[in-house]
């Protein structure tokens, strides 16, 4: 038997098929690599975006931190500036009293009213209210007992203030010495 022999630069009408189904197909994979590669990189633009979107918030977050701690520690740093402000006048009288040289102490007297008085001012303006406790029942939390003395009034009750207490805003700055009634 003889062999037949076909030579490659005639193809078979089955190759030309078969080529031009190949051909056929690899033009919409071609497509959907194109349409793959294009939505890749819509999405990594996207990604992008949202990465430095991401990185501005934490770098604004971390802004505001630091500047909310700069505000806590410049209030702790001048809280006490708006009493210290309405303590001035104060000073300024007491320095006065102590350069009048006169001996009048009528007028020595009137000047030291006159700086209780604002002293008293500034207190209020700071919120800083006197304890003066006589006649109240007796209250570890705002007063200090020195002593126990026999007296006419009920039991545990505040006879004599020895120095007054002192509260701001409702919290016992210092408590008031005080001697409280024995029980009988």
């Amino acid at each position: 038997m003889e062999e037949q022999k076909q030579t490659p630069s005639t193809p078979t009408p089955n190759d030309e098929a078969s080529a031009a189904a190949a051909q056929e197909s690899a033009a919409p994979e071609a497509a959907a690599v194109e349409e793959v590669a294009a939505q890749l990189a819509a999405l990594e633009a996207k990604a992008r975006e949202h990465y430095d979107l991401y990185m501005r918030a934490v770098a604004e977050g971390e802004n505001i931190r630091r500047r909310a701690q700069e505000d806590v520690t410049k209030a702790h740093k001048f809280a006490i500036e708006n009493f210290a402000d309405n303590l001035l006048p104060v000073m300024d009288s007491l320095q006065a009293a102590l350069a009048d040289g006169s001996g009048d102490i009528a007028k020595l007297r009137e000047g030291i009213e006159l700086t209780a008085r604002q002293l008293a001012a500034a207190f209020e303006r700071g919120k800083i209210v006197e304890l003066n406790p006589v006649g109240e029942k007796f209250d570890p939390h705002r007063h200090q007992a020195i002593s126990m003395v026999p007296a006419d009034q009920e039991p545990n009750t505040v006879v004599t203030v020895l120095q007054r207490g002192y509260t701001i805003a409702d919290r016992v700055l210092r408590p008031a010495l005080v001697t409280v009634a024995a029980p009988k």
